[in-house]
């Protein structure tokens, strides 16, 4: 797992899934960071090690402390630090974009996130099918009734783009406005009269391509938290008939790609004995400049590195 070649393609067998993660937490860069914020490398096995890098990426790298993303402070660093970071982000596979890298696919997963990264992310779902990428099943738009933050609106009304209320929302207004549909033909959800309990699911089907299902699913722990990015996946794979084998490609930002490849080998891979593949954005294609990528700083990928450390500790339980 130490580069995004790496992380990004994976199926369910444990003996390689633990051999990956060992490869990612053991690496040099990480080594690195963590010597140059003042820690001292664990004796003892991958368990062990997984544990001291939750605990010291908690004190030393957690900018969030329960908010949300856009809400985390950013660390003051210095600049031989600042450089560290960015070198070891490149090197585990946090910034750099990989292509897709099989002939066809069963069904093409595309995570929601803040208000410009969902529109990204379906515009580049929408370019790779339009480059001719197979998919034989379905496309899905995974996303919750997270309620939009003020810094997101203002990022959509700048780029002229509607004033939705919540991340599904947005990732209903891209899907219509970037494949030229209007109407879903099927449509299904509860509204429960609380985002954490609500799900909805809605099915286009444009002309020539896979039908696209957006769903927004609630949380498996709503007296604590919205829905997280496992329940969204976990909640598709109820909806959707995974078989053995079956190939998924999942798209998200660069950033994520460690974490949320860890989160689909747990919650996809190991119970339906699934493939899946984990690409992000491409921020040079031309049709995606409708919302840039914002600025990511060495914090946010410090905060995204812990991210991936925790999600590759509950792989690895699980």
């Amino acid at each position: 797992m130490q580069r995004a070649d790496a992380v990004r393609s994976t199926g369910a067998d444990a003996e390689r899934i633990a051999a990956e993660i060992r490869a990612w937490v053991c690496s040099v860069p990480l080594r690195d960071l963590v010597r140059r914020f003042g820690g001292d490398w664990p004796a003892g096995d991958l368990d062990e090690v997984l544990r001291f890098l939750d605990d010291f990426s908690a004190r030393h790298w957690d900018f969030r402390g329960g908010r949300e993303r856009p809400e985390a402070r950013e660390p003051d660093l210095d600049p031989a630090t600042a450089a560290l970071v960015l070198d070891a982000a490149a090197a585990l596979g946090l910034i750099h974009p990989m292509p897709p890298t099989r002939p066809a696919y069963a069904h093409l997963v595309v995570l929601g996130g803040l208000a410009h990264a969902c529109v990204r992310r379906v515009g580049y779902a929408a370019h790779l099918l339009r480059a001719g990428l197979p998919v034989s099943g379905e496309v899905a738009v995974l996303g919750s009734f997270r309620p939009l933050s003020e810094w997101e609106r203002r990022t959509l009304a700048d780029a002229g783009l509607p004033p939705d209320d919540t991340e599904v929302d947005v990732l209903d207004t891209a899907v219509r406005r970037v494949f030229g549909v209007a109407i879903p033909a099927e449509q299904a959800g509860v509204d429960a009269g609380h985002p954490h309990h609500s799900w909805s699911s809605r099915t286009y089907r444009p002309d020539g391509l896979p039908p696209i299902r957006v769903l927004a699913a609630p949380s498996s722990e709503p007296d604590r938290r919205r829905a997280h990015t496992a329940d969204t996946q976990r909640f598709w794979a109820g909806h959707v008939r995974l078989a053995p084998g079956d190939e998924v490609l999942m798209v998200t930002a660069p950033i994520y790609v460690p974490f949320q490849h860890s989160d689909a080998l747990r919650t996809l891979a190991l119970p339906y004995g699934c493939g899946i593949e984990t690409v992000g954005v491409d921020p040079t294609l031309a049709d995606l400049a409708v919302l840039p990528e914002q600025t990511l700083t060495p914090g946010r990928y410090l905060q995204e590195i812990r991210s991936a450390i925790r999600s590759m500790r509950a792989l690895r339980t699980a």
